[in-house]
């Protein structure tokens, strides 16, 4: 029988002799690559964190001691020791497990997670709490690499310091975020595997020194980053007030057992700031040897590692492909992404326009704001990031953008559901958090041929922000080689001409709507018109009071929350407009809806064409 069949919950690992701890890696690592082959999800980062993760559960006594994982990419393993093994298979399934964090799927899991630099702040809120109330446990954070380049993460760091709180911070520094790590932050951490011991350290640096295993001066010794006392003094993490400790091997067990049992107890004291070396995809070949390390990846060949993916295309290539074209004749287009080349379709542009391409880490709020600079210049920026991780740059968005009318285009990324992702990944609000902000432009294409000339149009609109919010869906009707065709500012398209009730549909539920008006052609024997608004703002005005004359029922669509599309056609017919006719809106619910098939998740968010009819057709009674 193996170890693992035996292990349910982390207070059966410290029934576990070292030896068996050591083996129980090997199967953890071996069952996660199992799992992940048929489910899909985040591997290479769980792989590289099996022995980081069996150590913290045997030696701290969880979930009393709080584990808190940034992002939550890496947390398969976590999930599989802390009583989740049997749900494991349902990982990222409709009322499956979570691929993140997630406080109310388990008491192990402190705080939710899923987009990055969050840990530290989050450990420091719970730090904090855990003083003013006299109780007594330890909070440990995991940050990796890529998301300690956040702005976020240096606010917590630094007010940690000022606080002088005992808490265990990890850097989990693999040298791979989910692209290549970019910036000076990246180059800081691999100068400290390089530099030269320093001459004088404070006092407790020294104290420090005492206590440490060998092991942790000859990791340093390997990685020809001798720090004198096995420490590196004056580092940026000391002068923030942290002690700081490593580079330390993070695939080595019995040192990382040591050290944790040292933390643990009081032997170390105040915030430690513990900087571990590891390997993404650790332990599978082919995830060692792609590109990305396996970070993100849809069901695979477990012998080959060969990934069940389409080959067709998507809105993400449309993106691409578009962007290469227009690039090619005007130089002072440039691309900006964040931390995302291959996930929002620029990797092909840094290719082959490496001196307009910038990869700024995850830093969207620096990404906005530096296009807004590069667009006083004349320089024509797109911004190509997740809708999901733009809110995090809304000030930017306001200030920066809009409030200076600059002329940044921004390519909005997995806009609506997402599927396996969840509720943290959904791109739910951009047309609510855009549409209601002044000088702004903002499209949504119903077709990768429509995504192709909006970005075309995007490049005529020079005195505004501008944006272009689309799913990850695969793109229909689609000509990669076909010309580009002239979509005049906020001018809608008429689909279908008919009467009484009018479709407003904004984006890629069109073809659904279609399907609808089908249905009510066959049922009730009249033809409604349908119109693909193409602009969530302006509004096509012209269009609709055109329609107002024989259309009683208004109907519109988007796949967005409440306050977006809908409320701007809504605040025109009911403000405006001569005549105000019935209006239905359909959007998403005022929920947040959890991970499943995104088709499921359009009938829980009652925009599917089944649920859209069935409202309509009880309207119509």
């Amino acid at each position: 029988m193996s170890i693992l069949s035996k292990i349910n919950l982390p207070k059966d690992l410290k029934k576990l002799s070292f030896n068996q701890l050591r083996k129980l890696n090997d199967e953890l690592r071996d069952y996660t690559i199992q799992v992940v082959s048929k489910t899909g999800g985040h591997l290479g980062a769980s792989l590289g964190v099996i022995e980081l993760t069996s150590a913290l559960h045997y030696v701290f006594d969880t979930p009393r001691d709080k584990i808190i994982w940034d992002v939550g990419h890496q947390t398969y393993p976590h999930k599989i020791l802390t009583g989740r093994k049997s749900k494991i298979h349902t990982l990222r399934k409709k009322n499956g497990l979570s691929g993140f964090t997630k406080r109310s799927e388990s008491i192990y899991d402190p705080f939710g997670a899923a987009h990055s630099s969050t840990s530290v702040s989050a450990n420091l809120g719970i730090t904090a709490a855990r003083d003013m109330l006299n109780q007594n446990f330890d909070v440990i954070s995991i940050i990796g690499d890529g998301a300690i380049s956040a702005g976020l993460a240096y606010e917590g760091l630094n007010n940690l310091g000022h606080l002088n709180k005992n808490s265990l911070i990890i850097l989990n520094d693999n040298e791979m975020s989910i692209a290549e790590p970019v910036g000076a932050m990246s180059k800081y951490l691999v100068k400290l595997l390089s530099s030269k011991s320093y001459e004088s350290f404070r006092d407790i640096i020294k104290n420090f020194t005492k206590r440490l295993p060998n092991e942790v001066g000859d990791f340093a010794k390997k990685t020809e980053g001798y720090l004198k006392g096995y420490l590196t003094g004056n580092t940026l993490f000391e002068e923030l007030g942290l002690n700081y400790l490593g580079p330390i091997d993070g695939h080595n067990l019995k040192l990382l057992v040591q050290l944790f049992k040292k933390y643990k107890n009081k032997e170390l004291h105040g915030p430690v700031f513990l900087h571990l070396i590891t390997k993404k995809g650790k332990g599978y070949k082919p995830a060692e040897s792609s590109k990305d390390k396996f970070h993100g990846v849809s069901s695979f060949n477990l012998k080959t590692g060969v990934q069940n993916k389409s080959k067709e295309k998507t809105f993400t290539n449309v993106v691409s492909d578009t962007l290469l074209k227009l690039a090619k004749k005007d130089n002072k287009i440039v691309a900006i992404t964040a931390a995302m080349p291959s996930g929002t379709g620029l990797d092909k542009f840094k290719e082959i326009f490496p001196n307009r391409f910038y990869d700024v880490g995850i830093a969207e709020q620096h990404a906005v704001t530096f296009a807004g600079g590069m667009a006083t210049e004349k320089v024509k920026p797109f911004v190509a990031i997740y809708s999901t991780f733009l809110q995090r740059a809304y000030d930017q968005i306001i200030h920066d953008i809009a409030i200076q009318s600059l002329p940044v285009r921004f390519l909005i990324d997995r806009s609506g559901f997402v599927g396996a992702d969840g509720a943290t990944h959904a791109g739910s609000f951009d047309l609510s958090y855009l549409c209601c902000l002044p000088n702004f432009i903002v499209m949504a294409p119903s077709s990768g041929e429509e995504l192709k000339n909006m970005i075309k149009l995007s490049m005529t609109i020079n005195d505004k922000p501008s944006a272009i919010r689309y799913p990850r869906n695969l793109a229909n009707d689609y000509n990669e080689k076909a010309k580009f065709n002239i979509i005049k500012l906020g001018e809608a398209k008429l689909v279908k001409k008919g009467k009484r009730i009018a479709f407003l549909s904004l984006g890629t539920r069109l073809q659904k709507i279609l399907e609808v008006s089908e249905l009510i052609k066959k049922n009730y024997k009249f033809q409604c018109s349908v119109l693909d608004m193409r602009f969530a703002k302006p509004i096509d005005k012209k269009s609709i009071n055109s329609l107002i004359k024989n259309h009683e029922i208004f109907v519109t669509i988007e796949e967005n929350a409440i306050g977006g599309f809908s409320s701007q056609v809504n605040n025109y017919l009911l403000n405006e407009s001569s005549k105000s006719p019935k209006i239905l809106n359909f959007f998403m619910k005022d929920k947040f809806i959890d991970q499943s098939d995104i088709e499921d998740q359009y009938t829980l968010s009652g925009i599917s064409s089944k649920k859209i009819y069935e409202k309509l057709t009880s309207f119509l009674k």
